[in-house]
């Protein structure tokens, strides 16, 4: 298997998403470029990985800060001489009704969950064009599929990531760069176990809403990112993966 260099942003979580996805695909013999907002959680979660034997380097980013990303692929690129994957998983929740949703949460919602994504693709695609191939994966969820009361704003950038995964997979099939999106259902994250402490009334109810009548954990979403960065993927592209135990088939 050839090693990879691979960007996976929002990484700092020990029990997240990114970072579960960041830990698969080095262990797949990946090089793992670990990023965050939180400079020094990003530097402990690469660590770990150093530790474990694995090639990973921590970096401290605001995904919503365009020249962030290129001084990002410009380390990158000075260290490792390419960039074959990215995967935008940074994001975040604020789930309120139209009514109380402030603009400065939309907007923020907005600049996080999508905007960041249109960066980072635009910041990495030189250098994959260049190499002639590359592979990007973008985080969106099942509220971009399907509508979810109190989620408008998140509804509304995680199904624009869903769209523009696809529109962009168009621009670039012809240099052999892959697009797709991954949509998670609920997973059995940190901020999940925050809510059920909240309402722990709604553990069962939330499982029993899922036709497998249980949550996901993050390693299912790292075992669809990491397939679809690896060239058993090589003709995937443009697609959406939908990983959330039967909840939108129903």
């Amino acid at each position: 298997m050839t090693s990879k260099t691979i960007i996976v942003t929002g990484a700092a979580s020990a029990a997240g998403l990114g970072f579960a996805t960041a830990r698969m695909l080095a262990e797949e013999g990946n090089t793992v470029y670990v990023t965050d907002l939180d400079a020094d959680a990003a530097e402990a979660r690469a660590g770990e990985l150093r530790e474990a034997g694995y090639k990973a380097t921590g970096v401290a980013q605001d995904v919503t800060d365009e020249a962030g990303w290129a001084a990002l692929v410009k380390q990158v690129l000075a260290e490792t001489g390419r960039i074959d994957g990215l995967v935008n998983n940074a994001g975040i929740a604020v789930l309120r009704s139209t009514t109380d949703l402030e603009k400065d949460s939309w907007d923020k919602q907005i600049a996080v969950n999508l905007t960041s994504v249109y960066l980072g693709c635009r910041a990495v695609l030189p250098a994959m064009q260049d190499q002639g191939s590359g592979a990007i994966v973008n985080l969106s969820s099942v509220a971009g599929l399907i509508g979810i009361p109190n989620s408008t704003a998140y509804s509304a950038s995680k199904g624009g990531v869903r769209l523009y995964s696809k529109a962009l997979a168009m621009e670039v099939a012809a240099s052999n760069i892959r697009v797709n999106s991954v949509h998670p259902g609920v997973i059995w994250t940190d901020m999940q176990k925050v809510a059920i402490e909240d309402n722990p009334d709604q553990y069962d109810i939330i499982n029993d809403s899922i036709p497998m009548k249980h949550m996901g954990e993050p390693a299912d979403i790292a075992n669809m990112v990491a397939f679809l960065m690896s060239d058993r993927a090589k003709y995937i592209t443009g697609a959406e993966f939908v990983v959330d135990g039967g909840l939108t088939a129903q």
